[in-house]
């Protein structure tokens, strides 16, 4: 049978355990350089209707068992932490409104949201927070949504924007369905002997379960399965390698600091620039990036060829849950240099192909259950290691298709502020409404004119869309 909308909000953030990587990313998530928290920033074309926020807030938090669940984390790290239903969850704390105490300008908005990312969530609670700012210029308001990326990867928040929204201005018909039920509670205490009881019972099981099946595929075909084995040796190499190009001598570092600016393109003309080099709207995008940045370089007087850049890549199928993180980090030598966007775009997309088909994209999923059980501050000191392999980071989220309504009031854009883990700058993108939303997190402790470097994007941008004009 098809899952209804019930079903879907039930079960959305996937199931009671941390997988490997999402616990490796909560146990890191003190530090600057790992912290992997972002804000979705909503702006409204009016202000919406306080206590029917309130309302909608309480019901889709009840509807939606994750949102309402903290990580319980063991006495040891022998096991992975879990999602349990919060006994003492309080709307009141994770719901917040503010209003715009200056002149309601972007730029101020901005300033807020920078502060509301970089504040870190309480970790005996569950793992997001909201606030509504009023007072935006021209009567209007903006929706911030905080939470922490083990809740969800891009495409799962997606989708849990689209389900959190309403269809129109008009509140939709009174509710009757039944709640679904909470979750069974666990403590350190339970939850340690609980995951080891049944380790005991399974894995015995487990093991040789895994050993007949390579001992199967071995014998049927011995020279397809070690010939399978060193492709992967090969493309772990390939993926652990760093990327064989120096650091920009204008983005090293990344401190504790966020800065934020947003900007618009229209999604149709990015879509047809890609189209026109033989790429995607998402190769466009990772291209009108490179060229802002190499812009930014000539400004400094500097020439750089080439710089380490990081990239998500989805690992999401159809028969993953919703929400929860399916996704894998691409590393490789981002061409800054190249001045003809057509070409950027092209090593892009052959990029971009073949990051896809590595055999050891995921390699983290095998490493990530050993490295979350290290003590701490070893895991910060690697996972921060990893993080600084890059001078940028960029990721597009995706598009959601239809216009969100929020208590009455019409979203107009929905800019992401992705995560700084430790890197100079983060440009995340989110297509809406026909308009591509580009938020960009930078550290205003290594870039510090802002103008220039807001001014440089953009001019990036326009160099890839004057590929469709052309054509």
């Amino acid at each position: 049978m098809p899952s209804t909308d019930d079903d879907k909000l039930a079960s959305w953030g996937g199931g009671q355990d941390l997988s490997a990587w999402e616990a490796l990313m909560w146990r890191t998530g003190g530090d600057h350089r790992t912290r992997s928290t972002g804000v979705m920033i909503e702006l409204l074309d009016q202000e919406p209707d306080w206590d029917r926020l309130v309302d909608a807030h309480d019901r889709f938090t009840q509807r939606v068992p994750r949102l309402r669940e903290r990580v319980v984390e063991p006495p040891l790290p022998v096991v992975a932490p879990a999602w349990s239903p919060d006994p003492h969850f309080d709307l009141d704390y994770h719901l917040q409104r503010v209003r715009l105490p200056g002149d309601g300008s972007m730029a101020e908005l901005h300033a807020l949201a920078a502060q509301f990312a970089v504040r870190p969530l309480d970790p005996e609670r569950p793992a997001w927070e909201a606030m509504l700012v009023l007072g935006v210029t021209g009567g209007r308001a903006a929706y911030l949504f905080k939470p922490h990326h083990s809740l969800s990867d891009g495409i799962g928040l997606l989708q849990l924007l689209d389900l959190a929204h309403g269809h129109s201005r008009e509140p939709g018909p009174s509710d009757a369905r039944p709640m679904p039920k909470p979750r069974p509670q666990e403590s350190p205490e339970s939850l340690l002997v609980n995951r080891l009881a049944a380790k005991a019972v399974n894995t015995p099981a487990d093991v040789v379960r895994e050993a007949l099946s390579v001992a199967s595929r071995f014998a049927g075909d011995p020279v397809g399965t070690t010939s399978e084995a060193v492709k992967f040796a090969m493309s772990l190499r390939r993926v652990l390698m760093p990327p064989d190009t120096p650091h920009s001598p204008a983005l090293t570092g990344g401190g504790s600091s966020y800065r934020l600016d947003t900007f618009d393109v229209p999604f149709d003309d990015l879509k047809s620039a890609g189209k026109a080099a033989g790429g995607s709207v998402n190769d466009a995008f990772l291209a009108g990036v490179l060229g802002g940045i190499r812009r930014y370089h000539e400004t400094l007087s500097l020439t750089v060829d080439s710089i380490p850049m990081a990239i998500p890549v989805s690992l999401r199928t159809d028969a993953d849950p919703m929400g929860a993180n399916k996704f894998a980090g691409a590393r490789f030598v981002a061409p800054v240099g190249e001045p003809d966007p057509t070409k950027r775009i092209g090593i892009i997309r052959r990029f971009i192909l073949e990051a896809r088909t590595e055999p050891a994209l995921g390699f983290l999923d095998l490493l990530a259950p050993v490295l979350s059980r290290l003590p701490e501050i070893a895991l910060t000191a690697i996972a921060g290691g990893m993080t600084s392999l890059s001078d940028l980071q960029a990721s597009n989220l995706g598009a959601i298709g239809r216009p969100l309504y929020l208590a009455g009031a019409r979203v107009t854009r929905i800019y992401p502020m992705g995560p700084r883990p430790g890197i100079p700058a983060m440009v995340t993108m989110l297509s809406y409404d026909g308009t591509c939303c580009i938020a960009v997190n930078y550290d205003p402790e290594v870039i510090a004119d802002a103008t220039v470097f807001s001014t440089c994007l953009r001019e990036g941008f326009e160099e890839v869309l004057a590929i469709a004009r052309v054509g």
